[in-house]
């Protein structure tokens, strides 16, 4: 290959580079937790899952990830329910065309917990279950 040729390569694929690294969101919506071992976020754009009980699949910072059921709290199967909250979270989406709207939360840098009536105020997100 020419020098120069491969150094045209090298210099895309390092202005490149940070485009193709995940970026951190903020997505607010219900935080949910309903049974043993299943987490998810319902926001404006769908559904994230963070974690599904029998999986090995768990989230870069889960460990971190707050007991939901101390703050603003809707308990709706014994020691288990939803709350409202934002998580900065890096995500990437269901590839499966027939279920785009979801998608899976693959690393966590911050849970805020908010009161259950922000997140009932905003008509962009779906009833919690």
């Amino acid at each position: 290959m020419q020098p120069r040729r491969l150094t045209l390569i090298l210099s895309l694929a390092i202005l490149a580079g940070p485009q193709l690294a995940a970026a951190k969101e903020n997505r607010c919506g219900w935080i949910q937790n309903p049974t043993p071992g299943n987490y998810w976020l319902d926001d404006r754009d769908g559904m994230w899952v963070m974690l599904t009980q029998g999986s090995d699949e768990e989230p870069r910072g889960f460990e971190n990830f707050p007991d939901i059921s101390t703050g603003d709290y809707v308990a709706s199967n014994g020691n288990y329910g939803y709350t409202c909250g934002c998580i900065q979270a890096e995500t990437e989406r269901n590839k499966d065309p027939q279920d785009a709207s979801a998608g899976r939360i693959t690393a966590i840098y911050g849970v805020k917990l908010l009161p259950l009536k922000k997140c009932l105020a905003d008509r962009s997100l779906p009833k919690p279950e």
